[in-house]
């Protein structure tokens, strides 16, 4: 959903490789183990093996997330990382983890918003449920997020809106790839954006101009 969140950087990024912080990947392999019990060394010991080259301090990290995740009562996967598609919409996604009751739960390594659920965060549930909907034939109401650092689960029902939003956003991203130069939106994160200077001078510009 980088689309969404700045067209004009996801412009400028789209033929590089979206690595996964240390991070992700703690909150990641913790997200296997819950409704079990969290062993830390465990789950380190699998994480290591994931990613050998991690910074041995992160597992302060991974103490953190531990000890706010034991805090909720968890029910264990059914399934993980199972992989959704829309045929209709040109979609493709992965689903974190589902339970027994169909309920459906993507992970985020952030920290959770005192009440409700980030913007992209509802952008993906969105598209996920199309996804769903689509294989399965039924309507899908909504899905979860998990806040790992904070041990935090967040239910967020689709609403007509967020539908609209995904839509816009597959056509933004259909014209980014066929050469179109877009435009900042009114609320980009331009703050600390290294592409400030080069999104200044080529807005409304097609590829084919700059070449």
């Amino acid at each position: 959903m980088r689309v969404h969140a700045c067209p004009v950087r996801f412009y400028y990024e789209k033929s590089e490789t979206v690595a996964e912080s240390d991070r992700y990947a703690i909150c990641k392999q913790l997200s296997y183990h819950l409704g079990n019990l969290l062993d830390s060394e465990d789950i380190w010991n699998e994480i290591s093996t994931v990613r050998p080259a991690i910074d041995p301090g992160q597992k302060d990290f991974l103490a953190l997330c531990i000890t706010a995740c034991n805090k909720h009562e968890w029910i264990p996967a059914k399934e993980t990382d199972v992989r959704v598609v829309s045929k209709k919409h040109g979609l493709s996604g992965m689903i974190d983890r589902i339970t027994d009751d169909g309920a459906f739960f993507i992970i985020r390594a952030s920290g959770a918003m005192p009440m409700g659920t980030y913007a992209a965060d509802r952008l993906r549930i969105a598209a996920l449920a199309l996804c769903l909907e689509e294989m399965t034939g039924s309507e899908v109401a909504g899905g979860n997020v998990v806040y790992i650092p904070d041990g935090v689960v967040r239910y967020h029902e689709v609403q007509p809106r967020d539908r609209r939003q995904v839509i816009a956003t597959l056509h933004k991203y259909r014209s980014i790839m066929d050469g179109t130069v877009p435009e900042p939106p009114l609320n980009a994160p331009c703050n600390r954006c290294k592409y400030q200077e080069k999104c200044a001078g080529s807005v409304g510009r097609r590829l084919s101009e700059l070449l």
